[in-house]
């Protein structure tokens, strides 16, 4: 045993006689679905003045870690937060020696299984005999898998007696800490030095207990991030008085080179010990005795961390966007994009290069569409930024924007006026698309776009695995959703069987094409709606007068197209034409702009369905601490699954009267307008957007996940198992 263990521990118990083990008082583990915490300590007691041991033990469930002080290429440092009593002091963390874990090209340092963190504890000497000690610490841990990362804030508890004398180890924690102590990290009189050429790391070690003796499988753990490349190989040589080890240099020391010391840990076959590197050649004595052994380069951190269960992971997650993305055809906020582009595809069936052409220009449009907004996602993630999918919907600008797009496609589908094509004939252009496949590609974007209101099952999982994946392979996700939502259109364009079997061009595309603009008369009613929501009714006003000033210049433009089919210029029209829409771009930025108002209580008329109060953490354990069950709806005003969940399966007579029978409490997270606390809410259960309906049971420490398609059986059926 070390002489710095021997020192902590003697301070921690103190010399004096042994006495009988007394109770710790210790407020027990704190639990979430992933990790067990539970502050405990060294010894059975502290004296007034000594210095105690207490440890953060982490209970990590399978297929998750947590994270040393340099978490690595990814991830966080477990943090503690201290409050103590008046006089007591907490120190730094005692770290153990981390795993390496790598996953999908990266590599991490942290913990798996059981693991303690100990922590030396000044006790003030005016703490009194017979008294305890109360230690509270508030815990922050990245809890990770191959999958997803989530936060996790656990506050834990120990009161610990004050008593004369040496107390003897705690019975249950004590040896264990004790270990931890014994093998952690400490500096042992190891000369270091560390030198930069051509993008590789020099590292020498010599002396203390590194000499006379092979180190064996060696390795060396940066204290902080950057320095070195992770996730490369770390080979050298020994000799007589130590070693050296050869690094790849991280981001920071290729753009900077070494600004000064390097700290860190170096494992060997023998021991691990703190080192401090300066800058320089390597000692004399570290190498042509021997090469190092090669499993310094193996890496493995468990079955989680493991390359193939990364990539199972992601198959998965693959498999389920593609899933979702064919589902997501099926959803209603889809549905009038994808009717305009089969009719689109009836009208070239009989042409068997332009339906493959517009196929592949549709598929194309849908997966640039996906990669952008896939980008903009993963890059505001990067910046700090909690966002998630349909981002985007929480901007009025950009709502005000896409309603007034809706009104335009559909006054284009009522022929007010005609893009690319001239008059349209039955025989020329019927649909009112742009030339070709350009209207096939930004058909494709328009439905992703309009597309980001749904969730399709399998979706919530794809797209949450995503946001937390290296950006290479949550891209690939991302475009799985997109060949979803484009396979069937695609099959069909590309497959001469299918296409022979389409009616042919006719009047009735006409028709059709007038029927298919009601659908997006009510998407441009229904987006006015959401933003009325976002900013207020003045804004509202002004985005309807944006509007009416875009009706007035397409038609305007239409008239100009009609004077110009028959020879003459139709300058008058089109100029006047221009002036409108531009009047409608200020008005409709004015409308996006305008402050929100603040909302206006309203009286409570008659409930419909069960009555609900806003969602937040404190709400769901005040009800838990009742024993009253808590059902919880994270929404927004512009996700039509939410609505429709909502309409047909929360707000039903059948739900509050089982509502009123449980005694439960019904929570709404509105994520209509951006909510960070709402958006962490969403990660923490593994998913990117709403909507998500989470049932807690009192005495459950985790709520149960409800399906993202309701039915009002389901609700009932959840709210009777919570309630027994």
């Amino acid at each position: 045993m070390n002489l710095f263990v021997r020192v902590l521990i003697l301070l921690a118990l103190c010399a004096g006689p042994g006495q009988a083990v007394a109770q710790t008082g210790v407020a027990g583990p704190q639990r979430t679905g992933r990790i067990e915490a539970e502050l405990v300590p060294l010894s059975a007691w502290a004296a007034p003045g000594s210095t105690a041991v207490v440890a953060v033990k982490q209970t990590i469930q399978p297929g998750w870690h947590t994270y040393w002080r340099n978490p690595g290429d990814s991830g966080g440092a477990t943090t503690l937060a201290w409050t103590l009593p008046q006089g007591a002091r907490a120190g730094d963390i005692v770290w153990p020696v981390p795993e390496r874990q790598r996953l999908a090209g990266l590599m991490n340092y942290g913990y798996s299984g059981v693991v303690w963190l100990p922590v030396p504890v000044e006790v003030p000497a005016s703490a009194r005999v017979g008294t305890v000690l109360p230690l509270t610490v508030k815990a922050s841990f990245f809890v990770c898998s191959a999958e997803m990362c989530v936060p996790e804030d656990l506050t834990l508890r120990l009161d610990l007696p004050v008593r004369e004398g040496a107390a003897p180890p705690d019975p249950r924690h004590g040896a264990a800490i004790t270990a931890v102590l014994e093998s952690a990290p400490r500096p042992a009189g190891i000369e270091a030095r560390i030198a930069l050429e051509n993008g590789v790391l020099t590292l020498g070690a010599a002396g203390g207990p590194l000499a006379g003796r092979d180190p064996g499988p060696s390795y060396f753990f940066p204290f902080e991030g950057g320095i070195i490349d992770h996730p490369a190989a770390q080979t050298g040589d020994w000799g007589p008085q130590g070693l050296t080890l050869r690094l790849q240099s991280g981001g920071e020391t290729r753009a900077a080179g070494l600004t000064g010391p390097v700290g860190g840990v170096l494992v060997t076959a023998h021991g691990s010990w703190e080192i401090r590197a300066e800058p320089g050649a390597a000692p004399a004595g570290t190498s042509g005795t021997g090469v190092l052994s090669e499993a310094a380069d193996a890496a493995p951190a468990g079955p989680e961390a493991s390359n193939g269960t990364g990539l199972a992971a992601f198959a998965q997650a693959v498999l389920f966007a593609v899933l979702g993305g064919l589902i997501l055809n099926l959803m209603p906020c889809v549905f009038p994009i994808l009717a305009m582009k089969a009719a689109s595809l009836a009208a070239s069936a009989h042409d068997v290069r332009h339906a493959r052409r517009d196929g592949l220009a549709f598929l194309a449009g849908v997966l640039t569409t996906f990669l952008l907004l896939a980008g903009v996602v993963l890059a505001l993630r990067a910046a700090g930024e909690a966002v998630g999918w349909g981002f985007q919907l929480q901007s009025p600008p950009f709502i005000a924007g896409l309603a007034l797009l809706m009104l335009a496609v559909a006054l284009n589908l009522s022929g007010v006026f005609h893009v690319g094509g001239g008059l349209q004939g039955a025989g020329s252009g019927p649909l009112a698309r742009l030339p070709g496949g350009v209207g096939a590609f930004f058909t494709g974007a328009l439905a992703v776009i309009v597309a980001a209101p749904c969730t399709a099952p399998f979706m919530a999982f794809a797209m949450g695995a995503a946001l937390v994946m290296p950006w290479p392979m949550a891209l690939l996700v991302f475009l799985g959703l997109g060949l979803g939502l484009a396979l069937p259109f695609v099959v069909v364009s590309l497959t001469p069987g299918l296409l022979a079997r389409l009616p042919r061009p006719g009047p009735w595309m006409e028709r059709l094409k007038g029927l298919l603009a009601f659908p997006m008369y009510a998407t441009a009613l229904w987006l006015a709606w959401v933003f009325s929501r976002q900013t207020g009714a003045e804004s509202l006003g002004l985005l309807f007068g944006a509007g009416v000033l875009l009706s007035l210049g397409l038609w305007l433009v239409g008239g100009g197209q009609t004077e110009r089919g028959f020879g003459r210029r139709g300058v008058l029209h089109l100029t006047a034409g221009a002036i409108a829409l531009l009047l409608a771009a200020a008005t409709g930025w004015l409308a996006a702009i305008m402050p929100a108002e603040i909302p206006v209580t309203e009286p409570n008329g008659p409930p419909v369905g069960a009555t609900s109060a806003p969602w937040s953490p404190a709400a769901v354990e005040a009800a838990l601490a009742e024993g009253r069950p808590v059902l919880v709806n994270f929404t927004a005003d512009w996700c039509v699954t939410c609505k429709i969940n909502e309409r047909t399966s929360l707000t039903s007579a059948g739900v509050k009267a089982a509502m009123d029978r449980s005694n439960a409490v019904y929570l709404v997270g509105d994520w209509t307008r951006r909510d960070d606390a709402i958006t962490a809410e969403l990660q923490r259960h593994g998913r990117s957007g709403v909507p998500l309906y989470l049932l807690y049971s009192p005495g459950s420490a985790e709520p149960r996940v409800l399906p993202q398609l309701l039915t009002e059986g389901v609700v009932i059926d959840a709210l009777k198992t919570a309630a027994s």
